[in-house]
């Protein structure tokens, strides 16, 4: 009986130390220039706000990927404010570190707070293509460039950040966080009823064969983040490709 007992402590510590990386956020967040929500048990989103002259107040999505003590983000906030205010929140979550920021295209939504992260030293990370667009832009470059494919480490677990063609920018990427099937889409993916958007930079006449290589490559995908609006399932993937389809 007591050696019974003893198994049942020792699975509740091990069941108690896998519990701690997400369980014990502080949530929800709420402020005038940040909104940070929970999509999944180790995945977050973080929502900031741009205002443009055509739409108005935008809400932009980021995407928070946490797991033992380790973060790792989808996107900066739209500004600086926002960014600090994302950084400390991350920080002061238990002593989580924020191993990495990844912008998934050049535009200010992905790029607009990168220089909070550097006065932090937080390494940042984009396509090639994104750090020669962002240079044309005379905004903020992310250090460390990739191909086409990069794969991190946070805690235990991985996150993917991938290119697979044109369509909101010639350089748009998608994050992916495999553990839990959730992909943050960026502006690549629309979300439902949206319109087109910004198409300024557009590939308008590839956008829906992006999607459709993404859909086969993920059909396990469960939770999709767009980069504005509501999060959704894969049905974000054949909403946008017919919005876009000629």
């Amino acid at each position: 009986m007591i050696m019974g007992n003893k198994r049942v402590v020792i699975l509740f510590f091990w069941l108690l130390l896998g519990c701690k990386t997400t369980h014990w956020v502080n949530l929800p967040h709420e402020s005038g220039n940040l909104v940070i929500t929970r999509a999944t048990g180790h995945t977050f989103i973080h929502t900031s706000y741009l205002n443009t002259e055509k739409y108005g107040k935008v809400p932009c999505n980021g995407m928070i990927v946490m797991d033992h003590n380790e973060a790792i983000i989808f996107d900066t906030p739209t500004d600086r404010v926002a960014s600090a205010e994302l950084i400390d929140w991350i920080q002061n979550q238990n002593g989580f570190k924020i191993k990495a920021v990844i912008a998934t295209h050049f535009h200010e939504d992905c790029l607009g707070g990168l220089d909070t992260f550097h006065t932090h030293h937080i390494p940042s990370y984009a396509l090639n293509r994104t750090i020669d667009l962002a240079k044309k832009e005379a905004i903020a470059l992310p250090q460390n460039g990739f191909e086409s494919r990069l794969e991190l480490k946070v805690g235990r677990k991985k996150v993917i950040g991938a290119f697979w063609g044109p369509g909101h920018t010639e350089d748009n990427i998608i994050g992916y966080f495999p553990s839990e099937k959730v992909m943050f889409g960026g502006c690549l993916i629309k979300t439902q009823g949206a319109g087109k958007g910004n198409l300024n930079d557009a590939n308008v006449s590839e956008w829906s064969n992006t999607v459709l290589k993404l859909k086969d490559e993920y059909q396990q995908t469960e939770i999709v983040i767009p980069g504005h609006g509501k999060t959704g399932g894969i049905e974000l993937f054949d909403y946008t490709m017919a919005l876009f389809k000629e």
